[in-house]
């Protein structure tokens, strides 16, 4: 039976590049799986497709409290394999599906896991990056100043697609913080998670990505993974990009960029040593928890 695992990260820290790895772990003919051509069709938990699909009802009748409320029914028949006929490719079952997700790992109104608990997957693999480059990368995604960006990063009832007056393409995802967010993740009992740094995928790609296939439960060859390694690397989803522009970029059909820099510490040219202070005092004690020493004295302990 394929086993599940969520893909779950805060916005903007290398859950499509961990997405192509994966997809080019099987790349045929030599070349890079195209950007565009992502195989898993049902490969968001946020996506409206599978809800409508295996519920049959139309989710844009629906309030947001509604929808999730009903979430987890979709995520345990999905589990179950209940529309492998539709959103997996029936032929090449794989052994595992990711799933990515930026859904926080929070409760429906009822009361039970959004996201189906161990009955909605096997289990998580968390990606991180330090909030210092989330903040510009965010900022470019959504359009906004990078103070805006800091601000949304620090509220802890932020959400992406959870506005009234419009149906999003993608349901509310709830982003209580970048704090909150990795907090509600790690502090969650109810599957096993496998924490990768962004930072460390960078300097160890290969290493990083096989010891998260080993807790996936993934076989893949050393060939194949140094396959995937090289076909996704950032030079390459840049230059793809640039071809043939990338359906996810923030504005695909504007010139916006999804591939920005991917670097790590590249926060250093980019930020005031205001905006530095106030990332660092808002999220001091998650930074510390992950490895993130802070640069500053936070700003609640200048006098």
């Amino acid at each position: 039976m394929t086993r599940t695992i969520w893909l779950a990260s805060y916005p903007k820290s290398g859950n499509t590049w961990f997405r192509m790895l994966v997809a080019n772990l099987s790349a045929k003919d030599g070349k890079p799986v195209d950007i565009n051509d992502l195989p898993e069709r049902g490969g968001i938990a946020s996506a409206r497709g599978p809800f409508d699909y295996l519920l049959l009802i139309d989710s844009g009748l629906l309030t947001h409290d509604e929808i999730d409320a009903l979430r987890p029914r979709v995520y345990e028949e999905l589990a179950r394999g209940g529309a492998d006929d539709e959103y997996d490719v029936p032929q090449d079952t794989p052994p595992v599906r990711f799933v990515k997700v930026h859904d926080a790992y929070t409760l429906t109104p009822t009361g039970e896991p959004l996201l189906g608990g161990a009955r909605g997957a096997d289990g998580a693999i968390v990606i991180v990056r330090d909030p210092r480059d989330v903040a510009p990368s965010l900022a470019n995604h959504n359009r906004s100043t990078i103070d805006e960006a800091i601000a949304f990063m620090g509220n802890p009832t932020a959400a992406f697609c959870q506005r009234l007056d419009r149906q999003h393409n993608q349901f509310r995802q709830q982003l209580p913080g970048w704090s909150g967010y990795m907090l509600s993740w790690l502090e969650q009992r109810d599957i096993p998670v496998h924490l990768i740094r962004y930072e460390d995928m960078h300097a160890d790609t290969i290493g990083t990505f096989r010891r998260a296939l080993e807790f996936a439960g993934h076989a893949a060859s050393d060939e194949e993974i140094k396959q995937a390694v090289a076909f996704a690397d950032f030079s390459e989803l840049k230059k793809q990009e640039e071809e043939r522009g990338f359906r996810e970029a923030p504005r695909p059909n504007a010139g916006g960029q999804f591939f920005r820099r991917g670097v790590g510490g590249g926060w250093r040219d980019e930020l005031t040593q205001e905006q530095v202070t106030r990332i660092e005092s808002t999220h001091e004690a998650m930074m510390r928890r992950l490895g993130y020493e802070p640069t500053v004295t936070p700003l609640a302990q200048t006098g």
